[in-house]
Formats: C-alpha cells, sequence, structure tokens
C-alpha cells in the first residue's frame, strides 16, 4: 500500500518552521507535507519570544499536544506517516501504538514513562526544563549557551547562531515534567505500525545511548521495529548541515516499506 502523506510533529523549543528543509526535500519526492504547530505555536519565532512568560504557554501540557496532534490526523482521509524529533518524537511513539500512524519515525525522542537514564549530559542538558524547584506555570527560556550545549553541540558559531535566531522559542514546563506519568505511557511488547527510532551519536540532551535504550525496549515480533544511528550527528540533526542524509535514509526506509509485501499499516 502506497501513502504518500506525511505529518511532521516538531520538538520542545520549535515550531514547524524547524522542518522547512525537510517538507521541500519530501514534497519534492511526491509526498504531501503538513507540520501543524503544538497549541499557541502557530505564531512566527519572534512573535513567541516578545510574548513570554505566556501563561498559556505556561499551562501546556504533553496531553494537549498529543490530543492536538491526534486532532490533525483524523481528520485525514487515511492514516499518514509520523515523523516527530525529540519530544515529538515522543508522540510519535504514543500515537503509533494508539493506531493512528502507518508508519513512523521518531528521530532523537524523548524517552516514554520508565526509560531512565542517567547519562550526565542527558541530566546536564535537561534539568534546567524538569527542575523541580522551578515554578511549573512559568514558561522557560532557552540561552544560547545552553542551546549550544543541548542542540548543536559541533556545528560552527556562526551555525549555531543562526539556528538560534531562527528556531528557538520558549516552552512549557510541564510539557517534559508529563512525559513522567502516564502520558508517554507506550505499550513495548503491543503489535503497530513499522517503527524506524534514529540517533545521533553526538547528541548531549538524548544521547543515542538512549535511543538504543529504548529501541531495546520494544518486543514486537510481528511488527518491524528498526534503528539507524549517525555518526557525528546533535540533537538539531534535522536542521544541522548535511541534514539531507538523514532525511534521504528515512526515505529509503520508508521506500524499502512500500516495497514489502506487508506494506504500511493500513
Amino acid at each position: 500500500m502506497k501513502l504518500n502523506t506525511i505529518v511532521f510533529i516538531h520538538g520542545m523549543y520549535m515550531t514547524p518552521l524547524c522542518w522547512e528543509g525537510w517538507i521541500d526535500r519530501f514534497q519534492a519526492k511526491g509526498f504531501t507535507c503538513l507540520a501543524p504547530a503544538w497549541p499557541g505555536r502557530d505564531r512566527p519565532t519572534d512573535a513567541l519570544r516578545r510574548a513570554h512568560p505566556d501563561p498559556k504557554l505556561g499551562a501546556l501540557t504533553l496531553r494537549d499536544v498529543i490530543a492536538s496532534i491526534t486532532g490533525v490526523i483524523q481528520a485525514l482521509p487515511a492514516k499518514p506517516i509520523l515523523i516527530g524529533h525529540s519530544m515529538g518524537g515522543l508522540v510519535t511513539q504514543v500515537l503509533a501504538q494508539r493506531g493512528l500512524a502507518a508508519a513512523a519515525i521518531a528521530i532523537d525522542s524523548a524517552p516514554p514513562q520508565g526509560v531512565f537514564w542517567a547519562e550526565w549530559s542527558f541530566i546536564r542538558a535537561n534539568f534546567p526544563h524538569i527542575n523541580p524547584f522551578a515554578r511549573q506555570d512559568v514558561p522557560i527560556e532557552m540561552a544560547f549557551e545552553r542551546f549550544q550545549y543541548a542542540f548543536v553541540n559541533g556545528m560552527s558559531l556562526a551555525e549555531q547562531r543562526a539556528a538560534f535566531e531562527r528556531y528557538v522559542v520558549p516552552e512549557s514546563r510541564r510539557v517534559p515534567a508529563e512525559s513522567l506519568t502516564g502520558a508517554a505511557r507506550v505499550e513495548f511488547s503491543q503489535p503497530g505500525p513499522p517503527l524506524l527510532l534514529i540517533a545521533g551519536e553526538s547528541d548531549h540532551i538524548i544521547p543515542a545511548s538512549l535511543t538504543r535504550a529504548n529501541y531495546r525496549r520494544y518486543k514486537r515480533p510481528d511488527s518491524r521495529t528498526d534503528l539507524l544511528s549517525f555518526a557525528g550527528r546533535n540533537h538539531f540533526l534535522l536542521g544541522q548541515p548535511g541534514w539531507e542524509v538523514v532525511a534521504d535514509a528515512v526515505a529509503d526506509w520508508l521506500g524499502s516499506l512500500a516495497a514489502s509485501p506487508s506494506g504500511f499499516s493500513a
């Protein structure tokens, strides 16, 4: 079964703009591409920054994000391919196991409930937004220095600055807090659509070892689950120079599904 609709799901501190290169590339390959915004993220980067601290953003939860994306998917005539990054990768995993995807790709996915990790870079990069002593109703801004470490390590200063100015917006603390609850529960043994997990080997905020642990939790003998890892790629591998290599690997994986007798999950 050939499907050609992709729903891209952005992650924390981002808007759908982060998918601009991917959308152009996949549209050129014949796909119809949608990139819905998380609630309240359908505005330009500078407008979202000026609104800080936005009380509506402070109230945003992971359940709100999942419900919003679910509504977009359910309005489509057929199940789409889901491609999510970071917290959007976790949303992709959750929606896939709920039967809302024909196929799913989770890039540098935030860990589902129960997948814990103690690597120092993970703790250092994530602590500012999971700090239990911070007020949960006040959104958090990402400082450029933190963005350098957590997202764009290994890139030139000019590239880091350009990415920060173009894409980074304030974030709700409630979204990552809820990723530790049942809102982020994944039934790892439940059959589901083909799933590809992607890791960046230089990722600080979601270390590749965490993505591999996420992958190993899946026990679906009758459902395809794959893992790809990319050397030299940081957390921003969807926009890091050379991102086209990752995008084309995703396209190749989708092509392998289309060629398979079992195909996509209808």
